[in-house]
């Protein structure tokens, strides 16, 4: 008899037991009444299966659990899927907001460096231009009013000057016309000033004075010498016969000393006053260019910084616009990217 102990092992394995046995010849054949139920790989498709209640109801219960755990794991997929969405979402605005937040940043700072480069340009333009115009103005007024000082300085000095040179040749008229070197034992210095040199009355006054100081109609001892005014004064009279006047012999003869002196004095005058204009208006010209030269030098200065402040700006600007757009491009490629 052959036994199968596939029915109870799941795997075959022939056993020839009591087959051929002699020593008990009441063994008979036993006959399975019973059907299996057992699956086996090589007999799953047999059709015996077909018609079994208790396979097809195991059939059934296995493709129910089957499609319930297919089921929960897409319910599964698909709450987890939502999750990993939402997250990408919270992750994908997260990222939005702090773009916009760097995208108005870098806006705000680019227009600030246009609006600060505009304006500084602005300003570096009116301190150029204006600032330049003005403190032309100023040098223009400054060399006026130099020159008007020179030349008010100029006409003082030179005034001054012919006043004196007018007085040194009064003098010396004086002293080779009448002899005469001082008035009441003083020099005619202390008599004669720039404010009466040109007076023919003062002078001849003062001449007269010292006419009459010497006495010279009184008698005099033999041993004296007669004075140069006495002697100048008896030969002008006893030219002139009959009453004349003393005082006015006295002006006829100062009048063209004084002339001449007055000739003198304005020759001078002119003199000096062309040499100390000429000096001073250079003078005082050299110094208000060395003064306004400091200004001017200030302006280009600070016109130069303004600029180097402009360009700096401007480079600043043109970085961030680079960046930004750079970075606009990226956030394209990427977005066409998840779009595929």
């Amino acid at each position: 008899m052959k036994l199968h102990y596939s029915e109870i092992l799941l795997f075959s394995l022939l056993l020839n037991i009591l087959e051929h046995n002699k020593t008990k010849p009441y063994n008979t054949t036993h006959t399975s009444t019973t059907t299996s139920r057992v699956l086996i790989e090589c007999n799953i498709y047999m059709p015996n299966y077909d018609n079994d209640p208790d396979m097809n109801s195991v059939k059934e219960n296995f493709h129910k659990q089957t499609e319930q755990r297919f089921h929960e794991n897409d319910k599964r997929m698909i709450k987890n899927r939502q999750k990993c969405k939402e997250k990408c979402d919270k992750e994908i605005q997260k990222i939005i907001v702090k773009d916009k937040i760097k995208k108005s940043l870098a806006e705000k700072v680019e227009k600030g460096c246009l609006k600060c480069g505009c304006g500084l340009g602005g300003v570096a333009t009116s301190v150029g231009v204006l600032g330049t115009a003005v403190v032309n103005e100023m040098k223009r007024t400054a060399m006026f009013a130099a020159i008007d000082a020179a030349i008010v300085q100029g006409a003082a000095e030179g005034s001054a000057q012919g006043a004196a040179a007018g007085i040194n040749t009064l003098i010396q008229g004086i002293n080779t016309e009448f002899g005469v070197e001082s008035i009441a034992e003083k020099a005619l210095t202390s008599y004669i000033t720039a404010q009466n040199y040109n007076n023919v009355s003062v002078i001849s006054g003062y001449i007269y004075n010292e006419y009459k100081f010497s006495l010279c109609n009184s008698i005099r001892p033999l041993t004296v010498p007669e004075k140069s005014i006495c002697t100048f004064m008896s030969r002008k009279t006893l030219v002139q016969w009959g009453s004349v006047s003393e005082l006015d012999v006295i002006k006829t003869s100062v009048k063209p000393i004084i002339e001449s002196a007055e000739k003198v004095a304005a020759d001078a005058t002119k003199t000096t006053t062309e040499r100390v204009v000429l000096s001073l208006t250079a003078k005082n010209t050299g110094e208000v260019n060395a003064t306004y030269a400091i200004y001017q030098n200030a302006i280009i200065a600070s016109v130069t910084a303004i600029l180097i402040i402009v360009l700096v700006m401007v480079m600043i600007y043109l970085i961030l616009r680079y960046r930004r757009k750079k970075r606009m491009n990226k956030k394209l490629q990427y977005t066409k990217l998840l779009k595929q």
